[in-house]
């Protein structure tokens, strides 16, 4: 429930940043740089004098729109690809799997650090980078998930009346492997998050004047000793929004599972 609250209020908070953002994010005021938190500035003025709290709050739009997006496309094609290895099997199923297994190689952060290198900075080259990067383990999940439900006996009754492959893919096994998947994705959310930052931290995620939480951590981390809020606010933010979609995931798993449910 901890974890659904703050799930929440990102939520709320990304629609509703015009409104509940103070200040203009983007409006540079260089009389009024490096402010302590004050009434008129909660959270204190960055280097080039936008107000902290309000960038703050425009930042979520951008984790979310970069977890969701990421999630969905890496998804997509994981479970395509995991289910035509799986069930299909034979050369499609070596071609398929020793691509994943090369791209596995790499640690995500690593692989995505590449691709964003390659492609250059901006959200768009930063949800491609991560969706590369992140293909690989929805198609090993769903890979060995469809190579063990298509021996039961609901799919060889299917084959047996003549239900195609694709009917059988899509009506039978992804359904029986939508739950492991639900918990994969939701864990998958926070560590994408967090993945953004740090291509955002390290300069070639998403950069200035667009608001990004790492951005941010590395814009003030020049400044730690005499204004240290302008790193602690977005790497608490980071930290919240992180640990609630795992605890989420957790819960999800919980839920999802029986045998956790002590029903099994």
């Amino acid at each position: 429930m901890f974890g659904m609250i703050i799930f929440l209020l990102l939520v709320l908070t990304a629609i509703f940043a015009p409104w509940l953002a103070p200040y203009d994010p983007y409006k540079i005021d260089m009389s009024s740089t490096l402010l302590q938190p004050s009434k008129a500035h909660l959270l204190g003025t960055d280097p080039n004098g936008r107000d902290t709290l309000t960038r703050l709050i425009y930042g979520s739009r951008t984790a979310l729109m970069v977890g969701f997006i990421t999630t969905g496309i890496a998804a997509v094609a994981g479970i395509l690809l995991g289910l035509l290895a799986g069930y299909v099997g034979g050369i499609a199923n070596i071609i398929i799997m020793r691509a994943t297994d090369m791209l596995m190689a790499f640690p995500m952060i690593i692989l995505a650090l590449v691709v964003a290198s390659v492609l250059g900075s901006g959200i768009k080259n930063v949800i491609i980078a991560l969706s590369v990067a992140t293909i690989p383990g929805y198609v090993r999940v769903v890979c060995g998930l469809t190579l063990s439900l298509k021996e039961n006996d609901y799919v060889l009754a299917q084959r047996t009346i003549g239900s195609n492959s694709i009917r059988i893919m899509i009506r039978h096994i992804l359904p029986n492997a939508i739950a492991p998947l639900i918990v994969m994705a939701t864990m998958q959310l926070g560590t994408l998050i967090l993945a953004e930052a740090g291509l955002s931290f390290l300069g070639i995620g998403i950069t200035p004047p667009n608001a990004a939480w790492g951005s941010m951590v590395n814009e003030g981390y020049k400044y730690l000793l005499d204004n240290p809020v302008l790193s602690f606010a977005p790497g608490l933010a980071i930290m919240l929004v992180v640990f609630a979609f795992m605890i989420v995931g957790d819960g999800l798993r919980d839920a999802l599972d029986p045998r956790l449910r002590g029903t099994l």
